[in-house]
């Protein structure tokens, strides 16, 4: 396996946010899905409950965080851009309406939802139009809620593995999962948002592990050689850490959560001169 000699932080680019629709399947059969508590904390934030609840879930991709709030209760719409992606959600989720796009732009009535959601999908966005688009869609009294599933660094082989992957790939993986909180300023100035972590963790084989980072955008938009080669050289190392061939990804779930006031907030009416 051959590093790159000087590896540099690559940009979150359009080709990284559209690299998923080709590995459309990899990414619903192999990325982990959230604890039961996540939901829980969105409740106690948001103030409101889910069940009978609208909601609006953006990038909503293979559906895992969409199936989620819809076996809560809520009556779920998805929002996604991408071709890949929303065909695989329509196979996992036939029951569960899709519209195609993104949430710089929701294709949503004004005041039409109690929640707005986006798991692993905000620093997709441009808060400048994000944010205003949210306050546009969401009812009186509603909440934006944003969560990552963010990787457990204090975790050896956890950060081991993320230092393999910053010298091979040039990318800081502590620096890309702190986006999310670089990337909730809200420019209106109108939300305040909240935080909860959460940490959880599964169980699963080596192969499965493998496929979930290698459906991660990084390795996506590289070549295609190079990451295999990478792949298989991690296997061995896990292998050696894990004999068993099974092991435990330990995650932080990084939730935010913002009250849009109960009252509408009035245009402001130009003051004549």
């Amino acid at each position: 396996m051959t590093a790159s000699p000087q590896p540099r932080t690559q940009p979150l680019t359009p080709s990284r946010a559209t690299s998923f629709n080709a590995a459309a399947a990899q990414y619903a059969e192999n990325r982990p899905s959230y604890p039961p508590a996540l939901l829980d904390a969105v409740e106690h934030l948001a103030a409101n409950p889910l069940p009978g609840s609208r909601v609006a879930d953006i990038g909503a991709g293979t559906g895992i965080s969409t199936a989620l709030l819809h076996a809560r209760g809520a009556h779920v719409i998805a929002v996604e851009p991408g071709d890949g992606m929303a065909a695989q959600f329509r196979r996992t989720l036939p029951d569960v309406p899709i519209v195609r796009g993104n949430g710089n732009a929701l294709p949503l009535a004004d005041a039409s939802v109690d929640f707005l959601t986006y798991a692993q999908s905000w620093h997709w966005t441009d808060p400048a139009h994000a944010v205003p688009e949210a306050l546009r869609v969401l009812r009186p009294g509603g909440a934006l809620a944003l969560w990552w599933n963010r990787y457990a660094l204090d975790t050896p082989w956890i950060a081991a593995q993320a230092n393999r992957i910053q010298h091979f790939f040039g990318v800081d993986v502590a620096a890309e999962q702190g986006t999310a909180s670089r990337r909730t300023a809200d420019p209106s100035g109108r939300l305040d948002f909240a935080r909860r972590q959460l940490r959880w963790s599964r169980r699963v084989p080596v192969d499965t592990h493998l496929a979930n980072i290698g459906s991660h955008s990084v390795f996506l938009v590289h070549d295609k050689e190079a990451t295999a080669a990478f792949l298989a050289e991690e296997r061995n190392l896990l292998l050696k850490l894990f004999p068993a061939g099974t092991l435990e990804e330990t995650y932080e779930v990084d939730l935010l959560v913002a009250r849009t006031p109960a009252i509408p907030i009035p245009a402001r009416t130009p003051t004549p001169h």
